[in-house]
């Protein structure tokens, strides 16, 4: 049987974006001052409040209004706008121009009943209430990740690396920890934690008690961790930045988790595996007032979660890795009032949600089956329904549901084929829902809490799109040599011809767990569409480990990253060659991070790809931080053959083609030694590859020079050899 004949092709979008005559330059969608919006996010920020109506955050030029919005009628009551907040803020003794630019950004911390929010202006935290209209100032200071005690009596915050409360009423401060120093963060994660486990972005590491009384937190020891060094070349005298930064098998921080009272005494949790290095990686308190956690050992085969009485722990539920844990992408359990509660398991090779009772025992599965869930939403324990995201429909949509806790009555909540992002109100009742597919721009709509439309609130229109040009989109599956099937998606150029050859950009993240095809809007289409126009076949495929079908996909990279996801990227190259109209001899892989090594490892393990565009690569992973690394590689000093046989650097002398190689000088996640590193062995090796920096760029490019530099170098790049 033919390789077309036996292709299981579920095509899910096939279409054309655009039908006008208009084309895309690169100037259109990457120049710094050129660059036109042709599709953007829904317009109408909103929250939702604990009464169920609607928090509205809306901006016109400078002026921010707050807004409460009834969900029912769509009346509109102004809670507060800006001019009111900064008299309020200058007030309290805020400096105006500061004021009036922490306003402008809108990075509000709110408390529970969205009344009042804390807001930092200039390095002064400042508590704003809404009914009164009133500011004040609680904290100086530089103090950072403000957060409201769930009564709303107090603020805690870190100051430094040492964990503060003030009482808002008196203004009272109070120091919580001692202690914190470069090397101890009280408080605080260090910037591996931060990556790796807790979620890129937020350096918080305190939780308060539902009674308001305690606050747990970690403590990060980091003074065995080696410090790296990055040196910001684009001033005189250099600037060096250092951080505390743990490649494969180096120390990582010691984590003791503690609780403090108000006063300051804090109570040191014991541990459970004295002698042996975990990683503690939640942290929450159940309704009755229990200290929670989760645990992993230091390469993740398997995740513990304890609950604490005094400082002692029982283990309420134990899962051993299929043949890893991910316990970055594993939220808290969801409590039900007597202490039982919600959790989501990958014991089934796939993730689902099981209900414990509050002694750990597993009473049943709520969800089963060969699809994952994505987020448990929540609980309505009154009418004992979870409510949850899920791959059910389609492995590469997004739809919400609700099930009950027996596992009976699974509904689909959500309508369109697509990718939905839900957020329901503290009833259950309603939700919003932003959904968006590969050829239609996010839009915002709200729905009850059966999935009924009430109101398309942001039809976030696109005209521009409309008077466009642009080439056909499909999604389809296509097999491994071993009968795996892939998600790929496909462009074809602009007045394709079949009977003609066109060369191939193939575009890569493969990461574990982290697909790149989605039937939903992507950011990438203005440049996947221009090169389409330029008369470029665009290929998309999810090597299987990539895919996000669970742990039963994955485990194939296990101790040995690199080689089964070549293999499946070259089986996705026999059926495009079975199509008949691509050039084989003209593929072009691009990646970023994950991608840059998949893309240098391409081309240095293959020959199949005429160019490689490389983006901040990770070229040998005892580079990498240890975390993330050995939660797939395991510790170096173990698998020394993993970690030589998934080098591109000890491959350099097989490489094929041309690499363009760009790389932010400051990215201090994929060290810029990476690419230096690859330089020198591929010059030692008689290859010469083009180089791009984008000085100060961290690991993801952001600034418009940066992002323009980008685009131009691989334009240039492609246009001259593909």
């Amino acid at each position: 049987m033919s390789l077309r004949l036996s292709l299981v092709c579920l095509t899910l979008a096939s279409c054309l974006l655009g039908q006008g005559s208009e084309r895309l330059s690169l100037e259109s969608i990457a120049h710094p001052t050129l660059k036109k919006t042709y599709a953007g996010m829904p317009g109408t920020k909103l929250e939702w409040l604990p009464d169920g109506a609607l928090l509205q955050t809306k901006r016109e030029g400078e002026k921010l209004s707050l807004l409460r919005v009834d969900p029912k009628t769509w009346e509109a009551k102004p809670l507060l706008d800006s001019e009111r907040l900064l008299a309020a803020l200058v007030t309290a003794g805020a400096p105006a121009d500061a004021a009036k630019a922490a306003l402008g950004r809108g990075s509000f911390a709110w408390d529970s009943r969205r009344g009042t929010f804390l807001l930092d202006v200039a390095g002064d935290l400042f508590h704003v209430d809404l009914l009164s209209a009133s500011a004040k100032k609680v904290a100086g200071g530089k103090p950072d990740e403000p957060s409201l005690s769930p009564d709303g009596t107090q603020v805690a915050f870190l100051r430094g690396n040492d964990l503060y409360r003030v009482e808002l009423a008196s203004g009272q401060e109070t120091r919580l920890t001692t202690g914190g120093s470069e090397t101890v963060f009280n408080g605080r994660l260090d910037w591996v934690y931060q990556e790796e486990v807790y979620g890129r972005g937020s350096f918080k590491a305190f939780w308060w008690s539902p009674d308001s009384k305690r606050l747990a937190y970690l403590s990060l020891d980091e003074t065995k961790v080696p410090v790296f060094t990055l040196m910001d070349d684009r001033v005189q005298p250099q600037q060096p930045h250092r951080a505390r930064y743990p490649q494969a098998g180096e120390p990582n921080p010691i984590a003791r988790l503690g609780v403090v009272d108000l006063q300051g005494h804090s109570s040191w949790m014991e541990d459970p595996h004295a002698g042996q290095e975990t990683l503690i990686t939640r942290v929450t308190w159940d309704p009755k007032g229990y200290l929670t956690a989760v645990m992993t050992d230091r390469i993740q085969t398997w995740m513990e979660f304890r609950r604490y009485e005094g400082t002692s722990s029982k283990v309420l539920v134990k899962e051993l890795g299929q043949p890893w844990v991910d316990a970055e992408h594993h939220g808290a359990p969801i409590f039900f009032k007597d202490g039982g509660f919600l959790w989501e398991s990958e014991q089934s090779g796939h993730r689902h949600i099981e209900c414990h009772a509050a002694d750990g025992k597993l009473l049943n599965a709520v969800t089963t089956g060969t699809w994952e869930v994505r987020k448990l939403q929540g609980l309505d324990e009154a009418r004992g329904l979870v409510f949850f995201d899920a791959s059910f429909r389609s492995p590469i949509g997004q739809d919400s549901f609700s099930i009950h806790l027996d596992g009976s009555g699974l509904t689909r909540l959500t309508e369109r084929p697509g990718t939905h992002m839900v957020r329901f109100n503290a009833t259950y009742s309603a939700f919003l829902d932003t959904w968006s597919d590969v050829q239609t721009p996010p839009q915002q709509s709200l729905h009850d809490g059966s999935g009924q439309l009430l109101r398309l609130i942001d039809a976030n229109p696109s005209e521009g799109l409309q008077q466009l040009k642009l080439g056909k989109v499909s999604f389809q599956q296509v097999k491994t040599r071993d009968g795996i099937l892939m998600e790929s998606m496909l462009i074809l150029p602009v007045d394709f011809n079949p009977s003609r050859k066109y060369p191939v950009f193939q575009e890569i993240y493969g990461g574990p767990g982290t697909p790149e095809v989605h039937n939903a809007w992507s950011r990438s289409m203005m440049w996947f569409q221009f090169l389409a126009q330029q008369g470029y076949i665009v290929w998309v495929c999810d090597n299987r480990s990539a895919s996000a079908k669970g742990q039963v996909s994955a485990a194939g990279i296990y101790q040995n990253l690199g080689a089964q996801e070549l293999q499946d990227l070259l089986d996705s190259h026999a059926w495009l060659k079975a199509q008949g109209w691509a050039d084989m001899e003209r593929l072009c892989l691009d990646g970023w991070s994950y991608g840059g090594f998949m893309t240098t490892y391409a081309l240095t393990h293959s020959k199949a790809w005429k160019l490689g565009i490389a983006g901040a690569p990770v070229v040998d992973w005892s580079l990498y931080d240890s975390i993330y690394t050995e939660r797939y590689m395991g510790l170096p000093s173990v698998n020394k053959a993993g970690y030589a046989s998934s080098s591109v650097l000890n491959a350099a002398k097989d490489f094929s083609g041309k690499l363009l190689l760009l790389h932010g000088t400051l990215d201090d996640n994929v060290h810029p030694q990476n690419s230096v590193m690859l330089i020198n062995a591929l010059q030692k090796a008689g290859h010469s590859p083009q180089i791009v920096l984008l000085p100060g760029s961290d690991h993801s490019p952001r600034a418009a020079q940066h992002n323009w530099a980008r685009f131009q170098a691989m334009w240039e790049f492609i246009s001259k050899n593909l």
